[in-house]
């Protein structure tokens, strides 16, 4: 497999799998010869699909040694490309137009073969907000599909009174009819997934906080000054965007040590009454054991607290975090770098 003008090539048909193997054939016989495809079950339909949008470019030289019977014809077609859109072009040739679109929709969506694997890599949080509103034994169908570990997380996102008659449900629960499965399938693939494919897409600050993040702090402050200026809205929207308070769980014990030093201590309880737990802990287990309760204590005599105080108290750890960052002092986790933090 090689990289031209950084993309990638595959130039090896040896490195394909069996479905990409198919795909690249199937790209190259084009939009006339469908008499192929309609040999093939949906399953295999989808699957073959997947690796064809995910293909990328094949040279010609692959494509010849995997259709040696067409040497003539493939050495001047040169090399293909599979994309979502020569995907969806050749799916329309001969399938109904709601099965394409089901079809592609489930390709741009969370990964995963099949429903169930694709519920799995949803966030268990929007999947709870999603199946709360339905009856509990659909929920209990839908989460003895999947596995436990995300069904647990799932279920301790619900309401507790509703969770615990799913669990009820799930205990009593007989086999399910094929008929009813197939129906929960279709109603989760027209009402839930294909709407979070439409609704998990970027907003354009997404997209320019990621391209900030990328900019040197001289060239993000000339942006965002000059942002400001024009549009502090959107400036501010970035800003919040690049970085938020549940990223510093991303330091290693020495970050979370020097930020402990350079920050406001009475802004640091208010701001960990908003943490998540386990941001809690790590702050409190890189604390002395003297400090940790004072600071425990402090924040259990604040009672309730305003969110937009929260917040406050939260961006401005945020921003003493970027301070020591800019000092050198710290190192705050890139948005694509696979280690969050390196000294």
């Amino acid at each position: 497999m090689a990289a031209r003008d950084g993309k990638r090539v595959i130039d090896d048909p040896n490195r394909l799998s069996g479905a990409e193997k198919a795909a690249v054939i199937l790209l190259a016989l084009g939009e006339e010869e469908h008499r192929l495809w309609e040999m093939m079950d949906e399953e295999e339909i989808r699957e073959v699909s997947q690796a064809m949008s995910n293909l990328g470019n094949v040279s010609a030289t692959a494509v010849e040694k995997l259709i040696v019977d067409f040497v003539s014809q493939m050495s001047s077609t040169g090399s293909l490309m599979g994309s979502f859109e020569a995907t969806q072009r050749l799916l329309t040739s001969f399938l109904p137009g709601d099965k394409v679109d089901n079809i592609m929709e489930e390709l741009r969506g969370p990964a995963g073969r099949t429903m169930w694997d694709k519920l799995g890599n949803v966030n268990e949080v929007v999947l709870a907000n999603y199946l709360k509103n339905e009856y509990p034994q659909t929920v209990a169908v839908v989460l003895s599909k999947i596995k436990g570990e995300h069904a647990a997380r799932v279920l301790s996102s619900m309401p507790e009174d509703f969770a615990l008659e799913v669990v009820m449900r799930m205990l009593r629960m007989e086999p399910v009819q094929r008929e009813i499965l197939d129906k929960i399938e279709e109603t989760l693939r027209t009402e839930f997934m294909s709407n979070l494919a439409r609704t998990s897409k970027h907003d354009s600050h997404e997209m320019m906080a990621e391209i900030f993040n990328n900019f040197d702090r001289q060239t993000e402050n000339r942006f965002l000054t000059a942002l400001e200026e024009r549009n502090r809205d959107s400036a501010e929207k970035i800003r919040a965007l690049m970085f938020v308070f549940e990223d510093l769980a991303k330091l290693d014990p020495s970050g979370i040590q020097t930020l402990l030093r350079a920050a406001d201590k009475d802004k640091l309880g208010l701001a960990l009454k908003g943490a998540s737990d386990t941001l809690r802990d790590l702050f409190f287990s890189n604390m002395s054991e003297r400090a940790a309760k004072i600071l425990k204590e402090d924040m259990a005599t604040m009672g309730p607290v305003r969110l937009r105080d929260v917040d406050a108290a939260q961006q401005e750890l945020v921003a003493v975090a970027k301070d020591l960052a800019a000092k050198g002092e710290i190192l705050l986790a890139d948005s694509g770098g696979e280690d969050e933090l390196i000294y």
